[in-house]
């Protein structure tokens, strides 16, 4: 009998064990360009409070679907609100949980050493400027950058000359990656995406007029609503996330 029950209780033991562990063990899902930031902060928190932090990069449009179509994420970060929005609309993101966490900025890129500084405003000719080469950036019909970029081409009246010379990307740093190799001329990227790389330049920075406001919204998922995960989106928004972040060229919010 008293076996049993020692078995038993072991057996309970491991259990409550393996909970307590999962309950530790946090996901993030975020967006692309925030992937060394992110990374960065994941591992410093991991170290400070003995907690897995688990994080998956993609755009935020294919994490977002994925996390409306059951992925066990606890964090959401995204580069646009569109998303977040659309998660929001799902009843896919705890209540009271979405921040205003970081900024970023559009520039325009060309490879390290090319010797393209340009003005970029209503008289920059960039189908010219390609010179029948292509332009890099995420996709516009659901990539945030790439929504951003066509919206600031639009503005400044050079969408209609380049629309059919871009190279759509499946995320910002896709598009960085196009750059990189020589495969385009130009990409469009944000800011913080230049501080990673050694092999672009800014060949410019679009106004920030001319389109809307780069924020990255973070929430809590519906499922993932717990203290631990809290713990963590507060530790997002602190000064040594914060410290992190600048780092990388993001502006906090």
């Amino acid at each position: 009998m008293c076996n049993r029950l020692f078995k038993i209780s072991l057996l309970l033991f491991i259990i409550a064990g393996c909970n307590a562990a999962a309950a530790d063990e946090i996901t993030v899902f975020a967006a692309a360009s925030t992937t060394n930031a992110v990374t960065e902060v994941a591992e410093l928190y991991s170290t400070l409070n003995s907690v897995t932090v688990k994080t998956s990069f993609a755009s935020s449009s294919t994490l977002a679907k994925q996390i409306k179509n059951g992925a066990p994420a606890d964090v959401y970060i995204s580069a646009n609100v569109t998303w977040m929005d659309y998660l929001a609309a799902g009843k896919a993101i705890a209540p009271g949980s979405r921040v205003q966490l970081l900024a970023n900025r559009l520039v325009l890129i060309s490879s390290e050493g090319s010797g393209f500084p340009v003005v970029i405003d209503g008289e920059l000719d960039l189908t010219a400027l390609l010179k029948g080469g292509y332009l890099a950036m995420g996709d516009a019909s659901h990539v945030p950058a790439g929504m951003y970029a066509e919206k600031a081409l639009q503005s400044l009246g050079q969408w209609e000359g380049v629309k059919d010379r871009v190279s759509n990307s499946k995320d910002v740093r896709a598009a960085l990656l196009l750059v990189e190799r020589g495969e385009t001329p130009f990409g469009i990227v944000y800011a913080t995406d230049v501080k990673i790389s050694k092999k672009v330049q800014v060949a410019g920075g679009f106004p920030a007029s001319s389109h809307p406001p780069i924020t990255y919204p973070a929430a809590i998922t519906k499922d993932g609503d717990r203290p631990a995960v809290r713990a963590f989106m507060d530790f997002l928004s602190g000064e040594q996330a914060g410290n992190i972040f600048h780092k990388y060229g993001f502006e906090r919010l």
